[in-house]
């Protein structure tokens, strides 16, 4: 996935599935969840002990049902960065003998809060420099 440089998959559950056989829509934001989790984790090293994070805005586009069946992936990046605020984009894939298909995109806006002030809180530079450094290879 061009300009996508982390993947992680995602777990599909029985409890998922809605009585048309297919991931209910609202399941959607649990996934991303999931997703800019390991993200945080994994590529910007989230301190959760000095700031948290909180979603202020999430779209999602539905291209295309996914089922139990299907081997699903999250793509996910930053794509902008402000003071206090980033905005993360996701791109939900199936995989089927090896070919993958786009289902579902995506982007939030996350902003880095201060729970002690009840504020948003600017993002620490420790975190910014790896979300600047991933950005750089969204061009390629």
């Amino acid at each position: 996935m061009k300009g996508y440089h982390f993947k992680t998959q995602i777990p599909i559950r029985f409890a998922d599935i809605d009585a048309l056989g297919h991931v209910n829509n609202a399941i959607y934001l649990t996934y991303f969840e999931i997703a800019r989790s390991a993200y945080w984790a994994e590529v910007i090293e989230w301190d959760w002990k000095s700031l948290g994070i909180i979603i202020r805005k999430s779209v999602v586009d539905y291209l295309k049902p996914i089922t139990l069946s299907d081997k699903v992936y999250a793509y996910v990046r930053t794509s902008k960065i402000g003071n206090s605020s980033f905005e993360l984009e996701y791109v939900l894939v199936t995989n089927n003998n090896g070919i993958e298909e786009i289902c579902t995109t995506g982007q939030t806006l996350c902003v880095s809060f201060d729970y002690a002030l009840q504020k948003p809180a600017k993002i620490p530079s420790q975190q910014r420099i790896k979300m600047e450094n991933s950005m750089k290879y969204n061009l390629d």
